[in-house]
């Protein structure tokens, strides 16, 4: 095999054979490493391998996935195993960097597409005030700071003259806030939908904005060889690519997604539309003396995100090229890199600047943030958000590289100050934020310890339209009345794919249907329907939450805080047939609820709605009694339950039954002192109440409870119960069958398929407070008396004119 190959500083001239492509194997004695093929499919393998185990190894320490993506190219590189040259020879030659280095290319330009079709245009074009004064304070000042700090040392320490020719473009790369560095690392920490996280992206977006026009410019300029005349003719060119794909391409793209059908797969048609859009915008930036990646990144900024084309086009190239072609775009700025052509001098010199930069762009956005009544605590978690270092700084840098400006020690230095920036900033963030102190309520908001004659706030969360006529029959079934008004916040879970931020969009609040076949607009009607059924006595405010199933739990937890929700009723994850057969399993929506559970600012309830089993019956008709029936064993969340039945059973329609459930041989006079206090507060406010029954059963065991719960198939239609109970040995032996633990032991045996009945199931779970003084006082088996509940907290809501029925 004749191959040769130069070396000339970092240039290489490859000599090599046209038929040097692939191997046909060993046998026939031929070396596969020394054919392209072979030798690139073990790059690729040796470098997805490597970073894998590299990002296992560092994320207990909490680094991001780009750190172990470098490494692993350092690792490969001459700083490393490839300083051997016996091993580099082997697995890295110089003539494979240009067809890794290709391969790489294709991975950052679609990498950049899939970030331009996360990107919202609208949030980037019309930024908020936040974004304006952090964005633009950021980005000059520290751009300022840090050219004056390079010319300091420049004029004062001592330094290479490579060093003193490349410093000031490393100094320049410091001003930098991209939004892909912004929002990958968003995504790792989970905070994409945080109140700092969306400032921290539209603050990325308006820089971005900035940076782009910067970077046309300059390239412009620098590529035409500072000719006056060919920079007018790049820049004109590029300004007028921009307004093309604008005006032009946009709208075309807009209405080949308005032309997609709704609900259905998107086609190859589409995918292979929108891989040779990227190709060509790649080319055409190339053309007209631009970036490759500058067409890719706004052929994105036109796709529409969302479905039915800019979700599915994410999801498609979410593996291959975010797990795979990107990853080896990081690999080869590591591989390039060799510390052993680092000064010590220049290393420190060079860190310094760096040091300086980040702290700059800190104290900038601290500064910055007293204006905009942000505090310190949050100004200082963006400020080290907006240093975040990733695919932008490579680029550049390794463009100024081929370009001659830096050499290979100023690379080093340069794609070690990435790699250091971002170990250092992302455990900090990791360590400043806590989304869970950020849902801690100020005060009780349950049901139980609600004030007589206040609103009743309620939060539903609905996933589908079929979800819906339950959730109407139980907000009215709440009994809405001029003294005890509810107010229901709704909101619209609608899962999204091609986008990086979360959004809450409130909808206009009318007492008029509107005319929309959308699948939200559904919804909200119905809910317009019940306002205007109970008018001057229920307030309905919609809104829809545009979000990831992973994250979005904390949206519905702020907006329970915003609006001072009493309780949050969520969708169950399991859809029942018409036949009785569970249809659909929703795993994310399960973990919804978990997360819902433990971090939510009020009580929390989870509908499991059987009521497509019944048909579509309302007792908004008045002409259907709704049957509900309580199970009481004992604890807060039974407490909780029993309290909001108890303003359910004061409805007209609503037949209320209680039935409590007793240890044999329990000692009651000791033991249920305080339940016995509260369920006698509401038996004496039923006491005229002719649709209320109490009923005590006693039992020895789990298998006695399992044998009376199944004894209620089939007599009610809404069957409430606590989550959690007190220890007893009436649950013994049953947590080991559970299936749904968010559900608890008795709501799991309540809506399990085996559980031959069409009644929908609450279950409830009163407010969890944080902190282990509150804790105690939230886990309590039962609550205080009426009586004594007027000097300590606000006494429970328990409404009813009519008398019980024993």
């Amino acid at each position: 095999m004749a191959i040769g190959d130069l070396s000339v500083g970092n240039k290489y001239i490859v000599c090599q054979y046209k038929e040097s492509v692939s191997t046909f194997g060993i046998w026939i004695h031929r070396n596969p490493l020394n054919y392209a093929l072979p030798l690139m499919i073990l790059q690729l393998a040796a470098i997805s391998l490597t970073s894998l185990l590299i990002e296992i190894f560092l994320h207990p320490l909490g680094q991001s996935s780009i750190v172990a993506q470098i490494l692993g190219g350092i690792m490969f590189g001459p700083s490393l195993l490839g300083h051997d040259d016996l091993l580099g020879e082997i697995l890295f030659p110089p003539r494979s960097i240009v067809t890794l280095e290709t391969i790489a290319v294709f991975g950052i330009m679609f990498f950049l597409f899939a970030i331009g079709i996360r990107t919202d245009t609208r949030m980037m074009v019309r930024p908020g005030k936040q974004a304006v004064v952090l964005g633009i304070s950021a980005m000059l000042v520290t751009l300022l700071f840090s050219i004056l700090m390079c010319v300091f040392l420049i004029k004062n320490v001592s330094m290479d003259n490579s060093l003193a020719r490349g410093l000031p473009y490393i100094a320049a790369a410091q001003c930098l806030t991209s939004f892909s560095n912004v929002s990958c690392l968003l995504m790792e920490l989970k905070m994409a939908s945080s109140d700092l996280g969306r400032i921290a992206c539209s603050t990325a977006m308006l820089c971005d904005l900035m940076g782009i026009l910067l970077f046309v410019t300059l390239i412009g300029i620098g590529q035409s060889g500072f000719d006056p005349f060919k920079s007018a003719l790049s820049l004109s060119s590029s300004y007028a690519f921009m307004g093309i794909m604008a005006y032009v391409v946009g709208p075309i793209m807009r209405r080949v997604v308005r032309r997609i059908p709704s609900g259905k797969p998107l086609g190859d048609d589409h995918v292979m539309l929108c891989f040779a859009g990227v190709l060509i915008a790649g080319f055409v930036t190339e053309l007209i003396g631009q970036h490759f990646t500058l067409g890719p990144l706004l052929f994105g900024f036109v796709v529409p995100d969302g479905p039915p084309l800019g979700g599915p086009m994410i999801s498609k190239l979410d593996l291959p090229i975010g797990k795979f072609l990107y990853p080896t775009f990081l690999t080869t700025s590591g591989i390039k890199t060799n510390i052993f052509k680092v000064n010590i001098r220049s290393f420190w010199i060079v860190a310094f600047l760096v040091w300086f930069s980040c702290a700059t762009k800190i104290c900038t956005v601290v500064l910055a943030s007293r204006f905009l009544n942000i505090v310190l605590h949050d100004s200082i978690v963006i400020g080290l958000i907006l240093n975040a270092r990733g695919v932008w700084e490579l680029l550049l840098f390794n463009l100024w590289r081929d370009a001659g400006v830096l050499t290979d020690q100023e690379f080093a230095l340069s794609v070690l100050a990435v790699v250091g920036v971002t170990a250092i900033i992302t455990p900090l963030i990791r360590l400043l934020y806590d989304p869970m102190q950020r849902l801690v309520p100020l005060r009780r908001r349950t049901i139980q310890h609600s004030k007589r004659e206040t609103e009743l706030r309620i939060l539903v969360c609905i996933q589908n339209n079929d979800n819906v006529p339950s959730i109407i029959n139980l907000l009215d079934a709440s009994n809405a009345t001029e003294t005890n008004p509810i107010a229901v916040i709704a909101v619209i879970i609608e899962e999204v794919v091609g986008r990086i931020t979360n959004m809450l969009v409130a909808h206009q609040s009318t007492r008029t249907l509107q005319p929309n076949n959308s699948r939200s607009g559904h919804i909200i009607n119905a809910l317009r329907q019940y306002e205007m059924c109970n008018q001057s006595c229920v307030t309905v405010q919609s809104f829809s939450a545009v979000s990831h199933l992973q994250t979005v739990h904390e949206d519905i937890s702020r907006l329970a805080i915003d609006q001072s929700a009493t309780i949050i009723i969520l969708p169950f994850h399991k859809h029942w047939e018409i036949d009785g057969s569970i249809g659909s399993v929703n795993k994310t929506v399960q973990n919804m609820n978990i997360k819902v559970l433990e971090i939510a600012p009020c009580s929390v309830g989870i509908l499991v709605d059987r009521g497509i089993l019944t048909g579509p019956i309302s007792i908004l008709s008045n002409q259907f009694i709704y049957r509900v029936a309580v199970i009481y064993i004992g604890g807060a969340d039974d407490a909780e339950s029993l309290c909001y039945a108890a303003r359910i059973g004061t409805h007209i329609n609503v037949t209320l039954t209680i039935i409590r459930f007793l240890l044999y041989g329990c000692d009651s006079a000791r033991e249920r002192k305080q339940d016995n206090s509260l369920i006698d507060e509401v038996r004496q406010q039923n006491i005229e109440n002719q649709n209320f029954v109490y009923q005590e059963q006693v039992v020895k065991d789990g298998v006695g409870l399992a044998a009376s719960l199944r004894a209620l198939e089939n007599c009610f239609d809404l069957l409430m119960v606590g989550r959690n109970h007190q220890a007893s040995q009436i649950l013994m032996g049953l947590g080991a069958w559970s299936e749904c633990p968010e559900l608890g032991v008795v709501g799991d045996i309540l809506s399990s398929e085996d559980f031959g009945s069409t009644a929908s199931v609450l279950v409830v779970q009163q407010q969890r407070f944080r902190g282990e003084k509150m804790m105690n006082r939230m886990i309590r088996p039962t609550v205080v008396s009426h009586e004594a509940a007027q000097d300590i907290v606000a006494p429970s809501t328990l409404f009813t004119d009519h008398n019980p029925r024993w």
